[in-house]
């Protein structure tokens, strides 16, 4: 048996919740870890303290994959479109600079990645890509319910009304790169 060469994908874009339970799906994602990133506020932040806006951190995922089974640029797509990329700190009703559309990188190659998939998607999408591109600094993980939170309260509201349908719409763009399906 081979080792394998995992990598990680640092992304925000709108409520962890969402994000993490869009690549939960994902052929090639081996873990992922909701958290905080990109503020300047001392310490290690809170989930209350990163929802009031203060802190200047993002709501974020860290995804480590499998670059063999779905790769960097792969990621980012499903990433692009599976939120709205041209809204400015917001998603849906969520509001605020926690929420806003980032992609954090951790090399120069993810760097140009990044900037190559925000090109590549722009022409769909009528309004101007707003994703901010960014040298990931410090990850903190979130409090431990916010892992796996879809998988744990499927049946609440928030989840139910926002991120089934985000899920729906996943399965039906992404098929060929979803966990479950044979390409």
């Amino acid at each position: 048996m081979k080792n394998k060469k995992l990598e990680i994908a640092t992304l925000g874009g709108g409520c962890f919740w969402c994000i993490e339970a869009v690549f939960q799906e994902v052929k090639g994602v081996e873990k992922i870890v909701s958290g905080y990133t990109g503020g300047s506020a001392p310490g290690k932040p809170t989930y209350r303290e990163v929802c009031s806006g203060l802190t200047g951190h993002a709501e974020v995922v860290q995804v480590t994959f499998d670059p063999e089974v779905i790769s960097y640029h792969d990621l980012l797509v499903i990433f692009m479109t599976s939120h709205d990329p041209t809204t400015l700190n917001r998603q849906g009703a969520d509001a605020g600079t926690q929420y806003r559309s980032v992609i954090y990188y951790h090399d120069e190659n993810q760097k140009e990645i990044a900037a190559l998939v925000a090109k590549e998607v722009a022409p769909y999408y009528e309004n101007p890509i707003v994703t901010e591109i960014s040298p990931l600094e410090t990850f903190y993980e979130a409090e431990a319910y916010h892992q796996d939170y879809y998988r744990n309260n499927t049946t609440q509201g928030y989840c139910s009304a926002v991120i089934t349908p985000k899920l729906a719409k996943l399965r039906k763009m992404h098929a060929d790169k979803l966990k479950g399906v044979s390409a």
